[in-house]
């Protein structure tokens, strides 16, 4: 990571579209198309990587606690969000703010030292200069909230830099990036944490703790999507619409699947008693940006030579080792309310967001006054679920994350895995969650691009699901 190189975002920028580009032409030999061979598929690729010698699993990873944990964070624009929350919890510390950028950076600053009494370090005015910051020795971990290129160099850096990273959504673009994440987790013994704070909101949190407690009995199929109409961010000049947009150009699947499937594979045990096996994408026609480009033309017409290849919704479905099945939807473009879906379905109940609805085989188990499940519960009915279901997380929480972005979730995102580097516990979700849900990114387009075949999805776990125990986040 030599820092004299003045030019390496348009490096990783192009290595990474171009790179993967490269490895979606649909041809007949695409490395992760599955052939049949005995009933059973497999991919031509490595769908599981043996562990590199030295390596030692991060499933059960715990460190030392500590009584502050000392925050640095990359990228001041989304990256304020985990500024506030850490300057709102009293076992963190800000020690050292980064940005390209110096007045989002002196910004940053300036607001730590009105809230908490004390500037932290700055460091701005150059696309690298966070290399310098990574290097101080009382940093214990890296908020990396950056546009997506720069997610896995900055994870790598930090890691090998002895830190722990927590890493905005989704953490890598690339399967081989998504690899490298684990690898260098497992060899520096450093937590590699998305921040999905999707994870942490209310009706997440309520979902999760009634599967833990068995009130759908067997799993059996989730639904969930990013349904978000951004056409006006996408087209926003000096915004993440800048580089969002250019994914629009090069890749036609899902581009943004981890604020839906981060949830459900929680609630299926995902990397902990179930795993990932394949999944089969399909896209719709591109139509909608190419229509505002022709039809509005956003910023006096400066656009008009762009083509947008990834079509306007996204479908793909999952297939789980277990058995079960994930539908996932991206659309970013369609005029719509905004919806991640959110529906987890079992042989005893059935619950629906957006708005929140449940539906149970036995009411009369939780004293409801339901007829049974061909109905969803009357609001007084589930009143009472939530009585009895709302996560003890929330319940902590919910005062203190009031008024925090994302309904209180963001809050509650940097609590709870601040508190688990305090007390030395391994985080609700690691390096092996980080990858496997950021992978789909690339393996939908590898389907899209080969007539929707089934694409297999690694095994970042290296067949450690078929032990590991889910955490205790509904204890």
């Amino acid at each position: 990571m030599n820092s004299s190189n003045s030019s390496r975002r348009d490096f990783l920028k192009a290595s990474t579209l171009a790179g993967l580009g490269a490895t979606l032409a649909p041809t007949s030999n695409a490395s992760a198309a599955p052939k049949e061979s005995g009933g059973r598929l497999h991919a031509l690729g490595q769908a599981l990587r043996p562990r590199p010698a030295g390596n030692k699993p991060v499933h059960q990873l715990a460190t030392p606690p500590r009584e502050k944990i000392r925050v640095a964070v990359i990228g001041l624009s989304r990256g304020m969000a985990h500024v506030s929350a850490a300057l709102s919890i009293e076992f963190a510390e800000v020690v050292a703010v980064c940005d390209k950028r110096d007045d989002r950076a002196n910004h940053a600053a300036k607001v730590c030292g009105e809230k908490a009494g004390k500037r932290p370090a700055v460091y701005s005015g150059t696309e690298n200069i966070w290399e310098k910051m990574v290097q101080r020795e009382d940093i214990d971990v890296v908020y990396i909230a950056t546009p997506w290129e720069w997610h896995v160099p900055m994870c790598l850096r930090s890691m090998e830099q002895g830190k722990h990273a927590f890493v905005e959504v989704s953490a890598a673009v690339t399967l081989e990036d998504c690899w490298n994440l684990v690898d260098t987790s497992e060899r520096t013994q450093k937590h590699c944490v998305m921040l999905e704070n999707c994870c942490y909101g209310e009706n997440e949190l309520f979902v999760l703790n009634m599967a833990r407690e068995g009130v759908f009995g067997e799993l059996t199929h989730a639904e969930c999507a990013y349904l978000h109409e951004l056409r006006g961010v996408l087209f926003s000049l000096g915004s993440e619409g800048d580089w969002r947009r250019e994914y629009h150009k090069t890749h036609n699947g899902n581009l943004y699947p981890t604020h839906g499937l981060g949830p459900v594979a929680q609630y299926l045990g995902i990397g902990r008693g179930d795993q990932f096996k394949y999944l089969v994408s399909m896209s719709s026609p591109e139509l909608s940006l190419t229509k505002v480009l022709k039809e509005v033309k956003p910023n006096g017409g400066r656009h008009s030579s762009e083509k947008y290849v990834c079509g306007d919704m996204n479908t793909s479905i999952i297939k789980t080792e277990l058995g079960r099945t994930i539908m996932i939807q991206h659309d970013v473009v369609s005029p719509r309310p905004y919806s991640r879906i959110n529906a987890l379905y079992g042989t005893d109940a059935t619950f629906f967001d957006y708005p929140a609805r449940l539906s149970t085989a036995y009411p009369k188990t939780f004293g409801l006054s339901s007829t049974g499940s061909h109905e969803w519960l009357e609001d007084k009915d589930m009143a009472i679920m939530r009585e009895k279901f709302t996560h003890p997380l929330w319940k902590k929480l919910q005062t203190r994350a009031a008024g925090s972005g994302h309904g209180g979730m963001d809050y509650v995102v940097n609590w709870r895995h601040l508190d688990c580097l305090r007390r030395g516990v391994t985080p609700d979700s690691v390096v092996y969650d980080a990858a496997s849900w950021s992978s789909i990114l690339e393996l939908t387009t590898r389907s899209v691009s080969n007539d929707s075949m089934p694409v297999i999805i690694p095994d970042f776990t290296r067949g450690l699901w078929k032990t590991m125990q889910p955490l205790g986040i509904a204890s």
